[in-house]
């Protein structure tokens, strides 16, 4: 068994990759899932990782980096949109499980990054107030490509690049917002990186990476 508490940001992001690519090549080797894995983790837990995904059901954490029972510490919302609690969820998983990597996960085809776009149009249809609020945050993505990347119309906003512009933004934020997880990074017992899962090729490709050496899959 791995001991997590030993682990370095690119040694914790290198079996990350590893899982990965077994899932890709369809030979994943389904680690920690049996009963007494499952006996061991009830006195307590030390995840390699904790990632920080969207909801989407598409997105199963271990499966996609072929993990098992204890190695992820696992926080999802739709869009991977920040939030007080996944802040606080996230430096728990830093200050009091010792974790040295946190993984942000987006995805292709994202149902609140394609809201968001569409919420730019001046005769959008309103979303419910709790949606609203939660897929904002990505609109600042969204018109930042359109300014940047040309076209007139929310039709031609490309949507991986705003998914891609919000995953830089969202690791951003999280520096900012977060003390305990920048100093963390800053005295190089974390590390950050934001990736997008490609749906068709089952691969978490990094966009943006932070106190790793090499974060390549």
């Amino acid at each position: 068994m791995t001991d997590s508490t030993t682990l370095t940001p690119d040694e914790a992001w290198q079996l990350m990759s590893e899982g990965n690519r077994r899932f890709v090549a369809g030979d994943p080797e389904h680690p920690n899932q049996d009963v007494g894995k499952r006996h061991e983790l009830v006195d307590g837990q030390a995840p390699l990782a904790t990632l920080f995904g969207c909801s989407d059901s598409r997105l199963a954490a271990e499966i996609i980096f072929d993990k098992g029972l204890g190695d992820l510490f696992v926080v999802r919302n739709a869009g991977q949109v920040l939030g007080e609690s996944i802040v606080a969820s996230l430096e728990y998983a830093v200050a009091i499980l010792g974790v040295p990597l946190i993984v942000v996960l987006a995805h292709d085809s994202c149902g609140a990054v394609r809201a968001a776009i569409d919420g730019t149009a001046i005769d959008a249809a309103p979303l419910p107030p709790h949606i609203w609020r939660l897929v904002a945050p990505i609109v600042p993505a969204a018109r930042k490509v359109l300014a940047e990347h040309g076209g007139s119309t929310v039709a031609e906003i490309d949507a991986e690049l705003v998914g891609q512009e919000h995953l830089r933004n969202t690791v951003r934020d999280l520096l900012q917002s977060s003390e305990l997880i920048s100093q963390a990074v800053a005295d190089g017992k974390l590390g950050i990186v934001g990736a997008n899962y490609r749906l068709n090729e089952g691969t978490a490709v990094p966009i943006v990476t932070v106190g790793l050496s090499d974060a390549h899959a």
